[in-house]
């Protein structure tokens, strides 16, 4: 039986997801709610539990005292396709439904980046001293936790060694309409702009003391 058209597609949300508590970020739809008690929370994730059973999509869940996180993403096409789409409304319905409201915290996620002038030299020593393991990524070879809750590791490379500075730096991921708020208020947190060169993918500051991070934008 072939799927429906649409389904396995990749989907624009920009529109779809207007009032809905969900966000399109880092390829999945995020939402948080809270709830009254840890017994209405589990009441809430009971019903998306048959919700999802009954559309054959299933989310990845995080459950709390008086809070569900859920995100929804298609592994198979690898992003946000329809079928996310109809969950994440179904979704907000039921949490309608529960009384739970919509926590107003946006997603964000965090990596490392190492500076290094042989990535293969260094690797090992980080695998063993964080248990990580080794995937193929955008920036050549990654480390990433298999319990899939610590934050990706992934190696700069530079032609000639940094003594001068830090060699190792975040990179915070936030929603693309989130990223300029969250370099302001870094500033005005006493941190320095120290290019937006490359904005609005990313901008890179640091403290007072030099030591930098990147603010980057998620793309879908």
């Amino acid at each position: 039986m072939n799927p429906t058209p649409g389904l396995l597609a990749p989907f624009n949300t920009a529109h779809t997801l207007h009032s809905s508590a969900f966000v399109h970020f880092d390829s999945a739809l995020h939402a948080s709610f809270t709830t009254a008690d840890f017994t209405s929370a589990v009441a809430l994730l009971a019903a998306v539990s048959g919700a999802a059973d009954a559309l054959n999509h299933h989310p990845d869940v995080r459950l709390g005292y008086g809070n569900v996180d859920f995100v929804l993403t298609s592994h198979d096409v690898g992003g946000v396709t329809a079928r996310d789409v109809r969950l994440a409304t179904r979704i907000d319905e039921l949490a309608a439904e529960h009384g739970a409201t919509v926590a107003t915290l946006q997603p964000t996620r965090c990596d490392i980046a190492i500076d290094c002038t042989d990535s293969d030299a260094i690797r090992p020593f980080w695998v063993a001293a964080l248990g990580y393991r080794e995937v193929s990524g955008d920036d050549g070879i990654e480390l990433v936790d298999p319990r899939g809750r610590g934050p990706k590791v992934w190696f700069q490379h530079m032609e000639i060694a940094r003594t001068d500075r830090n060699r190792i730096h975040l990179d915070v991921y936030v929603p693309n309409d989130d990223a300029e708020e969250r370099v302001q208020t870094i500033i005005e947190a006493g941190g320095v702009l120290l290019t937006d060169e490359h904005a609005p993918e990313w901008w890179v500051l640091a403290d007072v003391e030099g030591n930098e991070m990147c603010v980057c934008t998620a793309s879908f």
